[in-house]
């Protein structure tokens, strides 16, 4: 359970902070609720049952995690699935399962694959460009909370390891084609 202060990551609304728990009566039913609101928009108010599985809300991660997970992106991330529809639905289900890692390891792929096809005047299909901004909207302000920083700041990190990484990769794949 949540506690009052606490930010949290709902559902598709991203970070949201705990602003109350109460007692709420609707239809007869009396429940405990999250009282919330996006940290992007303090004016929106959002409530869920304490007891509700149906909607996703977790704690945001510790700083250590932050890192590793920061870290990654000097790795390569998750497989390229060729199909679109297969790896829009691939890739969803990763992102709806909640893991940080492997949500940042789609995050490294799309942004490496958008690194790559901008390289050679292509562009990321819809679906992936929508998945690829809705995940930097929520793991980088995430990531930014936990390390004391800025959004721009772990964006400008992210894309220095990509591009280094990208740029490595195609020098390799040059020598190995000349040799």
């Amino acid at each position: 359970m949540f506690n009052i202060g606490d930010l949290v990551i709902y559902s598709n609304m991203g970070i949201c902070r705990i602003d109350d728990i109460c007692e709420k009566t609707y239809s007869g039913v009396t429940r405990n609720y999250y009282i919330m609101s996006p940290i992007e928009d303090s004016t929106l108010t959002i409530q869920n049952p304490v007891d509700n599985d149906r909607i996703l809300m977790r704690g945001i991660i510790g700083k250590s995690e932050s890192e590793e997970i920061l870290d990654s992106f000097k790795l390569p991330g998750i497989q390229w699935i060729d199909n679109g529809s297969e790896r829009h639905r691939t890739y969803s289900e990763i992102v709806s399962s909640g893991d940080r890692k492997e949500i940042s390891s789609i995050l490294n792929t799309l942004m490496s694959k958008k690194y790559e096809f901008e390289m050679i005047d292509k562009k990321l299909s819809e679906h992936d460009r929508r998945l690829l901004l809705h995940i930097q909207k929520i793991l980088f302000k995430e990531l930014a909370i936990t390390l004391d920083t800025t959004v721009k700041a772990v964006e400008k990190d992210i894309n220095r390891m990509i591009a280094h990484k990208m740029s490595k990769t195609s020098h390799h794949e040059v020598a190995n084609f000349i040799n």
